[in-house]
């Protein structure tokens, strides 16, 4: 069974969901079925196997109710021989799975292309035996971990000292597995029910070259790979063009493929006159008259792009190499090729930022719609969230960032610029799981229905910090850090993180690099 923890509607739109469910559905010793919180495939009497695909932290607490509804205990270690093995993948995942390890047997870290049929040949190769010795196998597939094979160690203070294998003969480090072949992926279902309904959608790249310091797509997934026109997009889009004329490109920075331009050429022949075409985020130094002639004639009204700040300092420290100048002929570049609108997303409290940073943005969002009268301007804000793997995975969530979200609603508005902020409260609790470790597990089995609300994670987190939630079977483990420790505060450099044993493309010390050539001394925490 493989599930994904939202409705039908959002699920079947995961990219990545699709192509595992492909993947399984492919091999004639795997009869898959699909579970989403709304509805589900027929089920097997008997289940081997539970898969859960993620993309977004606030899905993850979903799962031990998924569990729950199919009988499955939720702890793996209280599974038996006869329950199935509960798996999970995805960026969300790969980054860190700690906070939702105690319900997983296993994880697969990184691209599923080689690592899921791996993972399901070793199964196949132990069916029958033990649970215990099943999951031996599994730790010995590389880009797998099993939780319950890796321990972690506290000091009596309750620091985090260490995450270590229960056995010499287990790796240390858990290594994210990558994939280098020359095509992505694309869809595999479409349909009308969809949250974008009857689109095609095509993976044109995969990670990001511009590095953004803050951010999970550019870090996790190095290295930076393009499909192969002619292998890859082509035959892709040409299969989805078969049963629907609704076409997504998508990639972190889909115009910084290096045949986008013949890319494009060739869907502006006459052939694809009824065929609409959107782009997702594309760099915006990369958006030019033509793109957007192209993009217009193929039925997009807008267009997208991250500037992350209006103030070229932040843009500096983040890594956004991008300019203001550029910002302003992207506008004007959308203008003459025919869109109607342009979205912009940025954030606020990123490290270092100030008021003046936030008016800039407001300032250069006002500028545009002075300067490019016609075209309707959108800006998406978050807040800035750490991600594990990434420079500033050490720096907290900012609580001045609630009123400089206001701030901005206040200079905007009044103006006609549509400004569609991301809840301060929510981007909280994202920075909650991403920055947890084992022990937050037992608020999330305890938040349950709750989980919806904020006071509802907030009072299962004060019980756990009193010692009132009933604990994890197993090893015990000290109460989880202070709730400020956790989202708002910079770690010093030798802390260790909880997925200090998972390493991802670059190293603990190449981030941490990273990091310092962001922030002056003054802004980093000791270490």
């Amino acid at each position: 069974m493989l599930a994904f923890p939202s409705t039908y509607s959002v699920g079947i739109t995961s990219l990545g969901y699709q192509i595992v469910w492909a993947t399984l559905a492919q091999r004639a010793d795997v009869d898959v079925r699909r579970l989403f919180t709304d509805q589900s495939d027929p089920l097997h009497r008997h289940i081997d196997l539970f898969g859960l695909s993620l993309s977004w932290e606030l899905d993850g607490p979903v799962l031990p109710e998924l569990l729950r509804n199919q009988r499955i205990p939720i702890w793996a270690v209280d599974r038996s021989d006869a329950d199935p093995i509960v798996f999970g993948g995805g960026p969300v995942l790969t980054a860190n799975p700690e906070p939702l390890a105690p319900f997983f047997d296993a994880v697969l870290l990184g691209d599923g292309e080689l690592l899921l049929p791996a993972f399901i040949d070793a199964l196949q190769s132990c069916r029958q035996a033990p649970r215990a010795e099943r999951l031996r196998r599994l730790a010995g597939v590389p880009g797998v971990y099993v939780p319950s094979l890796y321990a972690p160690r506290y000091h009596p203070d309750g620091t985090l000292l260490s995450v270590e294998p229960i056995d010499p003969d287990l790796p240390s480090v858990i290594e994210k597995q990558t994939w280098r072949g020359n095509t992505l992926s694309h869809s595999t279902v479409i349909t009308p029910e969809a949250a974008w309904p009857d689109i095609h959608m095509v993976e044109v790249v995969r990670s990001c070259p511009e590095l953004c310091r803050f951010c999970l797509a550019s870090y996790l997934t190095l290295p930076f790979r393009s499909a192969s026109l002619d292998d890859g997009l082509i035959p892709a889009v040409e299969k989805g063009l078969a049963a629907t004329r609704r076409l997504g490109l998508l990639g972190a920075s889909v115009t910084q493929h290096p045949q986008f331009d013949d890319l494009l050429t060739w869907l502006d022949r006459d052939r694809f006159d009824d065929t609409r075409v959107s782009v997702s985020s594309v760099r915006a130094a990369t958006v030019t008259p033509e793109l957007a002639r192209i993009l217009t004639k193929r039925g997009s009204r807008s267009l997208t792009i991250a500037i992350e700040s209006g103030s070229e300092r932040m843009r500096q420290v983040v890594n956004k190499k991008l300019s203001t100048e550029e910002i302003h002929a992207a506008a004007s570049h959308a203008k003459q090729g025919g869109l109607r609108g342009l979205k912009l997303y940025g954030m606020v409290g990123l490290p270092t930022e100030t008021d003046d940073d936030v008016d800039a943005t407001a300032d250069l969002l006002l500028t545009l719609k002075k300067n490019t009268a016609g075209l309707r301007f959108t800006l998406g804000v978050s807040t800035f969230v750490p991600k594990a793997q990434t420079p500033f995975q050490w720096q907290g969530v900012r609580p001045e960032a609630d009123k400089r979200l206001k701030r901005l609603a206040k200079r905007l508005k009044p103006k006609g610029v549509e400004l569609r902020p991301e809840s301060y409260g929510w981007s909280v609790i994202q920075a909650l799981l991403s920055r947890s470790d084992r022990r937050l597990a037992p608020v999330i089995a305890a938040v349950g229905e709750a989980r919806e609300s904020m006071g509802g994670w907030k009072k299962a987190y004060r019980a756990a910090l009193n010692g009132e939630l009933e604990p994890m079977p197993g090893q015990a483990s000290p109460p989880p850090p202070p709730w400020r420790d956790v989202i708002e505060e910079n770690w010093d450099a030798s802390r260790t993180l909880p997925w200090t044993h998972l390493r991802s493309a670059i190293t603990p010390e190449r981030l941490r690099e990273h990091h310092d050539l962001a922030l002056p001394p003054d802004h980093r925490a000791p270490g």
